[in-house]
């Protein structure tokens, strides 16, 4: 046995396997711990002999990225070892995401609480875009929550790098809800503003407590947005038109935000708007988002520790199957602890996040009123 081999065996005895919580086509997740201290872990394997060329590039991109992205509010990578035809990924155990929290009824946000869960998620994001790290996949089911209230961005499968401006990619990524128009229009071209136009959709989704643009196909997505930010014009967006995939979609008017946000304040507004602002050039970046106005105005975000949890821990179910947009071959990125999903290789879209008939009945997101709520 040479060197290499002892080194993996000695990491393989580390780690141990308690439960299987997930499993897919490509990868099963176990609820795990160190051996040493007893601290949970979750264990992702990939079956590395499913797939033609070897391994899984959604892996090698998970375990590339978490290794050089260290930080609060991104999912740690501890360990990584190989036994026999699979690959081990060994990440911090989070038993509950941002749409787990959306979905429980039984709880109320404070204002004050989605402030303290974009801060986050901006905190998290805004380092992976100084490191030059795309997420490519930004959504409350990938919004992870640490025991500590703590919030830690998870699945790197889709990431990139992008310190060349000139390098063409894929357009096909990001869950369709949380996409921009401009890879719906098939724009090969891109950086940071892709990931900020799906941290305005999930701010959206904070306050409104279902997806704000639920789109069920490509098409459907573009009217969807344009029906609820106005359908863009040349003034707004100069070239659009002349994107490889653009088709006209219908004429809709820019109904102000005010409309549906009715409690939201008006820094919230204006935060949102910049987010979702159509020209990508004028969206706003993670860093400056964290200078805004709203994270400085009353009231101050919540503490993590004293942020609403939910009392439904994430059940053991099989990886999610999410009919995803991606330019290789892939599994499903990350693991997320009790929750993992996988991507195929048709439409990203997220499947369990709100009932269809929930969806059907009502074409524009409900209300929230914090009128009553008092805060802190």
């Amino acid at each position: 046995m040479d060197a290499v081999e002892k080194a993996n065996e000695a990491r393989q005895k580390r780690w141990s396997k308690d439960k299987k919580v997930g499993e897919g086509m490509y990868a099963v997740v176990y609820q795990g711990h160190e051996a040493e201290t007893g601290k949970r872990v979750a264990i992702k394997k990939i079956k590395v002999g499913q797939f033609k060329d070897g391994l899984d590039m959604s892996a090698i991109r998970e375990v590339k990225f978490l290794r050089e992205l260290k930080h609060q509010n991104v999912i740690e990578l501890f360990d990584v070892f190989s036994s026999k035809t699979n690959l081990n990924l060994v990440l911090e155990f989070l038993d509950a995401d941002l749409e787990l929290i959306i979905k429980d009824r039984a709880i109320v946000f404070l204002p004050a609480d989605i402030k303290s869960w974009m801060a986050m998620t901006l905190r998290g994001l805004e380092f992976c875009h100084r490191n030059w790290v795309l997420h490519r996949d930004l959504k409350p089911n990938n919004l992870l929550i640490a025991s500590d209230g703590q919030l830690k961005i998870a699945d790197f499968g889709l990431a990139r790098d992008f310190a060349d401006p000139g390098y063409k990619m894929t357009c096909q990524v990001i869950t369709r809800w949380y996409r921009p128009p401009e890879l719906l229009f098939g724009c090969r071209y891109y950086n940071t503003a892709v990931d900020m136009w799906s941290v305005g959709c999930i701010f959206a989704e904070l306050m409104l407590r279902i997806p704000y643009l639920p789109g069920e196909s490509d098409m459907d997505q573009l009217k969807t947005t344009f029906r609820a930010l106005g359908t863009p014009t040349e003034e707004d967006w100069p070239g659009h038109t002349k994107l490889p995939d653009y088709v006209p979609v219908g004429q809709f008017p820019k109904p102000p935000l005010r409309d549906l946000f009715t409690a939201a304040t008006a820094d919230a507004l204006n935060l949102l708007g910049k987010c979702l602002i159509y020209e990508p050039r004028k969206r706003i970046s993670a860093k400056d988002a964290l200078s805004h106005p709203y994270f400085f105005a009353l009231p101050n975000p919540t503490h993590p520790s004293k942020l609403p949890k939910s009392a439904n821990q994430l059940a053991p179910r099989p990886i999610e199957e999410a009919n995803g947009n991606v330019d290789q071959n892939t599994s499903g990125a990350a693991v997320k602890a009790l929750n993992p999903s996988a991507t195929s290789t048709n439409k990203l879209k997220r499947k369990a996040s709100v009932a269809i008939t929930e969806v059907d009945a009502r074409s524009v997101a409900r209300r929230l009123d914090f009128s009553n709520i008092k805060t802190p």
